[in-house]
C-alpha cells in the first residue's frame, strides 16, 4: 500500500478507467517481442489478453469519445488500414475461444535459437475459413462478415505484432486526444 501511495500519479478515485485500459493495453503489447515462442501456452495467452485490451479500449472511445476518435482516425494516414486493423482483431475477440479455437488464430514462425523468430510478435495471424453466419440475423451477419472481411485483408499472412503496433500508435493517440492521461509514451511522437 505505501508503494502504491508513493507511485500513485492521480489523487484516489481521479484515475479514469481508460487511463488504466490504455495502460493495461500498452502493457501488454510491449510484452509480445519479450514472450518466446517455445512458451506456447503463455504466448496464446499473452495474444489473446492483447486482442481483448485493444478492444476495449477501442470500444470505450468509441462509446464514449466518439467525437476525438472520428477526428484522429480522420487526421491520421491510413485511416481504411486503422478500421480495418481494428475490425480483424474485433473478428478474433468474438471468435477466439468459441468457433475457433486461440491456437488456431496464429502460425509460429519457423525458430532458430537466438534469432527474432522465437518472439511471437513475428508470428502471423492465418487465414481462415469464412464463419458460419446462419445463426445470426441478417444485420449481425453483415456486421460480422465485415469484420471477417478485415481479418481477412489486414491481419491475416501478417505479423502479430504489426497490427498491435498499429492499433497500439493510433489508439495511445486517440486517448492522449480525449484527455487521458496514462504514463506510457505515444510511439510515434
Amino acid at each position: 500500500m505505501a508503494w502504491n501511495r508513493g507511485t500513485m500519479k492521480y489523487p484516489p478515485g481521479e484515475a479514469s478507467a481508460l487511463d488504466w485500459s490504455i495502460a493495461a493495453m500498452v502493457e501488454t503489447i510491449d510484452r509480445l517481442p519479450r514472450v518466446k515462442a517455445w512458451d506456447g501456452a503463455r504466448a496464446i495467452t499473452v495474444i489473446g489478453e492483447a486482442v481483448w485490451w485493444v478492444t476495449i479500449v477501442d470500444a470505450t472511445m468509441v462509446r464514449y469519445h466518439p467525437d476525438t476518435y472520428d477526428r484522429v482516425l480522420a487526421d491520421g494516414d491510413n485511416r481504411d488500414v486503422i478500421e480495418q486493423t481494428l475490425g480483424g482483431l474485433r473478428f478474433v475477440r468474438n471468435h477466439m475461444g468459441h468457433d475457433v479455437d486461440h491456437v488456431d488464430f496464429v502460425r509460429a514462425a519457423s525458430r532458430r535459437r537466438g534469432s527474432a523468430r522465437e518472439q511471437i510478435a513475428v508470428w502471423t495471424w492465418r487465414r481462415l475459413p469464412c464463419p458460419t453466419l446462419g445463426v445470426l440475423r441478417p444485420p449481425a451477419q453483415e456486421w460480422e462478415l465485415d469484420r471477417y472481411q478485415a481479418y481477412q485483408q489486414q491481419l491475416a499472412d501478417r505479423p502479430v505484432g504489426e497490427a498491435f503496433g498499429r492499433a497500439r500508435r493510433f489508439l495511445a493517440q486517440a486517448a492522449a486526444a480525449a484527455g487521458a492521461e496514462p504514463e506510457i509514451p505515444v510511439p510515434g511522437r
